[in-house]
């Protein structure tokens, strides 16, 4: 049975939680504060963690920093907090996901299969589905409605290192990082040109894309019809 931590220290949510992962087949351990979390972590070995950032003994990005030491678990944060810092913050921490309160539980279940998902998926080697548009990570080619698509080797690196966290919000930061360079990460506006470049070339409707959603503030999302 998939298990699922949750660190949140009010009772309510807690329950809330239990309850709802546990009519969809989910083994629930609840943790109230940081402390108690990094120690459930431990010994119970869950499959992905919820983390509440206003934790009542220590932040919840040092909770994520203290797992990111040892485990790769998916962690999906779920807090009050909305500034884009703080999103920011908690995803270079380690975060996988981002979840606002309030939620919808139809949202946040969603987002705990995607990460599931990401988690258990092997390494890229096999076809994206975008809509008209299927890309082959390993042959490095790319097709739109049959037709073969010319990607740069820029365009290609960043969607192979979305693809690599399919449905997770990667941050400006990562993607500049992992693409361009440490020097770079500041140059949001590279990131600009080429998104648009790849909507243009793999969304069936660039202004209204479907598959390369951008966080607003925050950084950008890969979501695909079907998944490795």
């Amino acid at each position: 049975m998939t298990t699922i931590l949750v660190v949140e220290d009010e009772p309510e949510i807690r329950r809330f939680l239990r309850s709802t992962l546990g009519a969809e087949g989910y083994r629930v351990v609840e943790a109230p504060n940081a402390r108690r979390g990094s120690v459930d972590a431990g010994t119970h070995k869950p499959d992905l963690a919820i983390v509440d950032l206003a934790l009542p003994d220590y932040d919840g990005r040092e909770l994520i920093r203290d797992i990111r030491k040892w485990s790769s678990m998916p962690i999906v944060v779920l807090s009050a907090r909305h500034q884009e810092r703080t999103k920011i913050e908690a995803l270079d921490a380690g975060a996988d996901d981002y979840i606002t309160k309030p939620f919808g539980v139809g949202e946040l279940l969603a987002r705990v299969r995607a990460a599931l998902r990401h988690a258990a998926r092997s390494p890229a080697g096999q076809a994206l589905v975008l809509g008209s548009a299927k890309v082959d990570l390993e042959k490095r080619r790319a097709w739109r409605d049959g037709a073969e698509v010319h990607l740069t080797p820029i365009e290609f690196r960043l969607l192979a290192f979305l693809a690599k966290h399919l449905g997770m919000v990667v941050t400006h930061r990562q993607l500049l990082a992992e693409v361009w360079g440490p020097p770079y990460v500041e140059q949001t506006h590279y990131l600009r040109i080429y998104m648009k470049q790849l909507r243009d070339k793999l969304e069936a409707d660039a202004l209204r894309p479907r598959h390369f959603l951008t966080e607003s503030g925050v950084g950008y999302r890969l979501v695909a019809d079907e998944e490795p």
